[in-house]
């Protein structure tokens, strides 16, 4: 099972996120499990302590952007699990890349959009994790 971190500072975005992306959106990843973060440090707290195996980030949460956010942890965190960031304007495009993000979508979520991301990372991610820890 892997753990997918949402995080947006309103709890709509984060159950449109967890519905677009679905617990089983890949029969061979299996079941998903949802992390709902409200807020920056619990982002960051639960990637320190690998909570997370990948982080769906609200680039307009306040007070705490989901772009800050990606570059700390990706600059902060060995093993950084994979970042989606989600904007709004198509024109951040070229800011998300500053964030250090593994992927950008655009709100409102396209389902098919964000799944096919959130799948391809963890299948990306378990492609680099040896075996033997994996398992654990």
């Amino acid at each position: 099972m892997s753990t997918v971190l949402v995080y947006a500072d309103k709890p709509d975005v984060r159950e449109r996120v967890k519905l677009a992306v679905g617990p089983l959106p890949d029969r061979e990843l299996g079941l998903l499990e949802f992390l709902d973060v409200a807020d920056g440090p619990s982002v960051i707290d639960a990637v320190d302590h690998g909570e997370a195996d990948i982080c769906i980030l609200d680039a307009e949460a306040a007070p705490s952007g989901g772009m800050g956010l990606s570059r700390q942890i990706k600059n902060e965190i060995p093993d950084c699990p994979p970042t989606v960031l989600l904007i709004t304007r198509r024109d951040d495009r070229w800011l998300a890349s500053w964030s250090l993000a593994d992927a950008v979508v655009t709100h409102p979520v396209d389902p098919a959009e964000l799944a096919e991301v959130v799948v391809a990372l963890l299948r990306r991610r378990r492609a680099l994790v040896p075996r033997a820890q994996s398992s654990q």
